[in-house]
Parts: structure tokens; sequence; C-alpha cells
């Protein structure tokens, strides 16, 4: 017993007590608190989240000797079929038309994931959330980071079509850059609202996705906006599409066309919006999400 205790002290000295602190609901202010720890503890977490995307890559193509570069032949694949057939039906030149469809099917495929992977980012991370304790904001970042090494991937594509059909680039370009980060951030904001929503109720990614699919078709991905000049009853597809102004502030500098206040405005609009209901809605079912899953 005199040796065990030295060694008991000395081990000691090297442990941290943990403390928890068991109290019920105090209201809005304690879920903001909760809710903004949340995300600052996963922000110092990004080595973390950046290693679980790399991994999460790996795992989906191992064995595979092109990996996710196969997924980058078949979208070239895509936008050289279809940019032939819709040029000839849209009576639009392959030499504008090509680099528009290009870039606007890999920008939609990526939206596309990140909204699919957000509606699951707590659902497919269930046996973490139940097993140790981790900021519920890395699983909300794990499938942005996952996707856009994805679209790293795809960018190929557009590099190369935008060479062969002489579409340069200017400084007018940078300002795709802000409009790339405003969508990682409307995709955090939305793997936070949609993640605990479809966790909670699982009907909700059936929704979703059809919601995707009919707006594939409502929004200027295949088809150029101005085609609806002169269709005023046509024109709501534009005017009430949030897709079609966060779709303008990346395509419109990328391909050099003219982009107006208003619709950076409306873009800020609606992104304002989302991060402020997916503020709101963490803030009051973080505590439940882990009973959810």
């Amino acid at each position: 017993m005199t040796k065990a205790a030295p060694t008991m002290q000395r081990d000691g000295a090297f442990r941290k007590p943990v403390h928890f602190h068991l109290s019920s609901d105090r209201g809005w202010k304690q879920r903001f608190h909760l809710a903004w720890t949340d995300l600052r503890e996963g922000m110092h977490l990004w080595r973390l989240i950046a290693v679980l995307g790399f991994l999460d890559i790996k795992l989906r193509y191992r064995g595979s000797a092109l990996g996710p570069f196969w997924l980058t032949i078949s979208m070239g694949v895509q936008v050289a079929a279809m940019a032939f057939i819709y040029a000839d039906l849209f009576h639009t030149d392959i030499h504008s038309y090509l680099p528009f469809l290009s870039l606007s099917l890999i920008a939609w495929n990526y939206l596309n994931a990140l909204v699919t992977d957000g509606c699951a980012c707590f659902i497919e991370s269930d046996t973490v959330i139940k097993g140790m304790r981790m900021p519920f904001t890395v699983h909300a970042a794990r499938g942005i980071v996952r996707n856009t090494i994805i679209l790293g991937h795809n960018i190929v594509i557009i590099i190369a079509v935008f060479a062969i059909m002489g579409i340069h680039q200017s400084l007018y370009s940078l300002m795709a850059v802000p409009a790339f980060a405003l969508w990682l951030v409307d995709a955090f904001a939305f793997s936070l609202l949609f993640g605990a929503l479809c966790a909670r109720f699982r009907d909700v990614p059936q929704i979703i996705s059809a919601v995707m699919q009919i707006a594939f078709f409502v929004t200027p991905v295949m088809w150029n906006s101005t085609i609806l000049t002169g269709h005023r009853d046509a024109l709501f597809l534009i005017r009430f599409n949030p897709f079609y102004y966060l779709f303008e502030i990346l395509r419109a500098p990328l391909l050099g066309t003219p982009l107006t206040v208003t619709i950076w405005a409306w873009a800020l609009i609606i992104s304002g919006l989302l991060i402020l209901f997916s503020w709101i809605a963490f803030a009051r079912t973080r505590g439940r999400i882990a009973f959810w899953v």
C-alpha cells in the first residue's frame, strides 16, 4: 500500500478531472450557447474533418484503379453527348453551349450531392454519434469536404472544355470565389437544418429528392435563361427560383456574362434566410439528434 500510493498520486497528476453538468432546459439562451460551443469545437477539429472526407473517398473507391476519376470520365461522356443534341434542339452554337453545359452540369451535380448528403449527414453517422462525444458540426462538414474533393476531379472537364473552346478568363472571373464560398456556407447551413429534420422524419429525404429532380428541369441548367425573353408567363421559373440566383453568381463570372447587383442581392437574401433558420433549428434540435438517429 505504501508503494501504490505514490504511483496513484503520480498518475493522477496527469489526469484531468472530467465534470458533467446536468440540468434541465433553461431556454433559448442556453440553446444558442450550446450551439455556438458545438460550432466552435467543430471548427477546431478542421483537420479531423478533412481526414474523414478523404477517408470517405478512399473507402468508396477502394480497389479501383482510377478512383473518383471514373466519375470524371462518365461526366465527360455525358457532357459531350448532351452538348451536340441540345445545341441542335435549342438552335445554339456548340462553341458557346458546350462551356455553358459543362459548367452547369458539374455545378448542379455538386449542388445535388451537397443537398443529398446534407439530408443524411446525421443518419449516416449514427454509430459515431451514439458511440462517442463529437460536435455535430463535424458530421455536417464531413459531407461537404467529400463532395468538394469529387468536384475537384470534375473541374478537369471544365478546364479542358474552356481550353478547347477558347474561353478566356479575366479578373472578372474572381467573382466566382466569393460565390463558391457562399455555396459552402449555404451547404453547411442546409446540412444542420435538414440533417436534423431528416433524422426526425425519415420521409423528408424522399421529398427533397423529388424537389431536386423538379428543380433540375425548371432551373437554367441545360437551357439558357435568355430563351424565356418575351415569355412573361414563363419568367416566374426564374423570378421565384432560388437555385437560379445561386447558380448565376457562380456561373456568370466564369462564362464572362454580365451579373447584375439584383442577382447578388437575392442570392445574399436567400442565403441569409437559410442561415438564420438553420441556426435557430440547430439550437432547438441539437440535444435531440442523438435520440433521433
